[in-house]
């Protein structure tokens, strides 16, 4: 992707290298049981509230920095360049739709970090944190997205990741994510992933959207690197390296197929309004 000598956003936190003492027991895993009870259970938010301010309280050892190697200050710079165009991009199809486009941020991480919605590793892998309206990821995840699931790497994979992100973003500023989380109260587990799913697929649907808008600086083989990501992130691939078995009803992010299909759907289309996945998968 084309990107050098482009404007960064200055809406990014770049943590790597720093070391801020073990993260509180559970990590990541705990941070987003946190999330879910928040989430499913809003009388109980003042009580996990509590629970997370005294864990993050127990953190007190210094913070030390490494320096940062030309790779890392390299892969920094195009994330930064990559996340101004989602604010371009976003800015213009807010102004189309007559509305104001609030800009998220972005922290660059390694091993752990902590958010509004409570500690995670790097194992959470990049994800958004609608509490302080953050994109975090830590780039390591995109050597394991190659070596570990099987994607074809490239530096527009990475875009993909961080557009699908800065995507739950929208929906948090457009209200679908709270939405979905009221739908989910009282839902078994199988409906309520389903509605996951459609979130994630949604949030597939504008990174293809973005592209669709970036089309002047995309090169060849771009939009094969993001699908390959896409095809390496499905839910059935995933537990099919992992466990070897596929679980329907565990899906929280879509098969491989679907997230090609709706990345693609928003690419050629560049239209906001052709991403309801919900009506299309719950009918």
């Amino acid at each position: 992707m084309k990107w050098i000598g482009n404007r960064q956003s200055d809406n990014v936190e770049d943590r790597r290298g720093m070391s801020g003492g073990k993260l509180a027991a559970g990590g990541g895993v705990i941070a987003i049981v946190f999330f879910l009870i928040k989430a499913f259970f809003p009388e109980a938010a003042p009580f996990v509230d509590t629970i997370q301010q005294n864990q993050q309280g127990q953190q007190s050892e210094p913070t030390e920095q490494r320096a940062l190697t030309p790779e890392e200050i390299e892969a920094g710079k195009f994330s930064k360049t990559i996340f101004a165009y989602t604010e371009d991009t976003w800015g213009q199809i807010f102004q189309e739709n007559n509305m104001d486009y609030e800009q998220p941020k972005m922290v660059l991480f390694s091993d752990a970090v902590e958010t509004a919605c409570g500690g995670a590793t790097s194992a959470s892998g990049p994800f958004y944190c609608p509490g302080d309206k953050k994109v975090y990821i830590d780039l390591e995840f995109m050597k394991e997205l190659k070596t570990r699931f099987g994607a074809e790497g490239g530096d527009f994979a990475t875009a993909y990741v961080i557009a699908h992100e800065v995507g739950h973003h929208i929906q948090t500023i457009l209200g679908t994510s709270d939405k979905v989380s009221q739908l989910q109260s009282g839902k078994s587990e199988a409906e309520a992933n389903k509605l996951s799913v459609c979130l994630e697929l949604q949030a597939d649907f504008y990174a293809g959207v973005w592209a669709h808008y970036n089309q002047k600086y995309l090169e060849a083989g771009d939009i094969e690197e993001a699908l390959s990501a896409a095809n390496a992130v499905g839910d059935d691939a995933i537990q099919s390296k992992t466990s070897g078995q596929v679980q329907p009803d565990t899906f929280t992010h879509g098969t491989s197929e679907q997230r090609m299909y709706w990345f693609k759907k928003g690419y050629n289309s560049g239209n906001i309004k052709q991403g309801d996945t919900f009506s299309a998968l719950l009918d």
